[in-house]
């Protein structure tokens, strides 16, 4: 009985670091499919053509779910996220892309995870650990390392920088925002009502969406829609179910295992070998995500006395 009980309730955490692992492998994944799918889609219709595919396969789950609309408390949530980090993040990361190299963009959106942290910190009130903010540290400065090595030496355009960093603000506010609304509905509730408006307010880019898939290849359109079911679709549903399952901050901190995971998966399917100081700093990202999810250890000292039920033995019997 008693060995059983800490695997019961340690479940959920497991659950939470698979659905999060999900997550990281797939969004890893969507810099490759990026690649093909942005040379032949403008950054709006990219993200309208991702974001329409995810709402398309969200509402069949959910509608055979029969989950039904999410608590009227949970709104507020799920409308900031959807317009922030469905809509807003993805036209502008596309964008930005565009006028930096991937190192930089990678490089600057990184600094998300720090502002999750600290905006989980400030307004949820979850605080800021000590191993939380030693394991960010050592994962920035993995990212930094990266990022450093994949810039190559082009030049960075200021607006495609100014991009990347309202990326980055867009997805820490998003994430923010989406932590109260698990409160009251499901992770697929949230993820599919915020993809939906998120949808929604990617709309003016219909019309260019339109012209561009007449004319883009097939691959490039088999891309995007692999952005919407994937990455967006299922690792969105995953990562909404770790979120309500743990901290922003350390959501926040997983995810600087996605430029390891890219680098790995560039050289698999790209043919593109990393560098030395390329995998220095993967490993150095997944090194923080591991400082920042462990746990203290308890010391013998303060570990708790045994009730008499436990023990077996009766109470002492203190003298009068």
């Amino acid at each position: 009985m008693s060995s059983s009980t800490p695997r019961a309730g340690r479940r959920p955490e497991v659950l939470a670091i698979a659905a999060a692992t999900v997550t990281v492998v797939l969004w890893a994944s969507a810099f490759v499919s990026i690649r093909s799918a942005g040379a032949a889609y403008s950054p709006g219709a990219l993200a309208l053509g991702r974001l329409l595919s995810g709402t398309v396969v969200l509402a069949l789950i959910w509608a055979l779910r029969r989950e039904g609309l999410p608590p009227r408390a949970a709104w507020p949530g799920i409308a900031v996220s959807g317009v922030l980090w469905f809509g807003l993040y993805m036209v502008a990361l596309n964008w930005g892309e565009q006028l930096v190299d991937a190192g930089t963009a990678a490089l600057v959106v990184n600094v998300g995870p720090l502002l999750m942290a600290l905006l989980g910190g400030w307004l949820l009130k979850e605080g800021l650990p000590p191993r939380l903010l030693a394991g960010m540290a050592v994962s920035f400065g993995g990212a930094v390392v990266v990022g450093l090595s994949m810039s190559g030496g082009g030049d960075a355009s200021l607006l495609g920088v100014a991009l990347c960093l309202v990326a980055a603000l867009t997805y820490a506010s998003g994430v923010v925002a989406q932590k109260p609304a698990l409160r009251y509905a499901s992770p697929l509730q949230v993820t599919t009502f915020g993809c939906a408006i998120g949808a929604a307010a990617c709309l003016p880019f219909a019309g260019r969406l339109l012209d561009e898939a007449a004319r883009a290849p097939l691959t490039a359109t088999l891309n995007m829609v692999y952005l919407g079911v994937f990455p967006t679709a299922l690792a969105f549903t995953t990562w909404a179910y770790a979120l309500a399952r743990t901290t922003a901050g350390k959501m926040g901190a997983t995810t600087y295992a996605v430029p390891a995971i890219v680098v790995l998966m560039s050289w698999l399917v790209l043919d593109e070998v990393p560098g030395w100081l390329t995998l220095l700093g993967g490993v150095c990202c997944l090194a923080g995500v591991a400082v920042s999810r462990s746990r203290p250890r308890r010391s013998r000292d303060t570990a708790p006395v045994p009730t008499p039920e436990v023990s077996g033995r009766p109470p002492a019997r203190r003298a009068p």
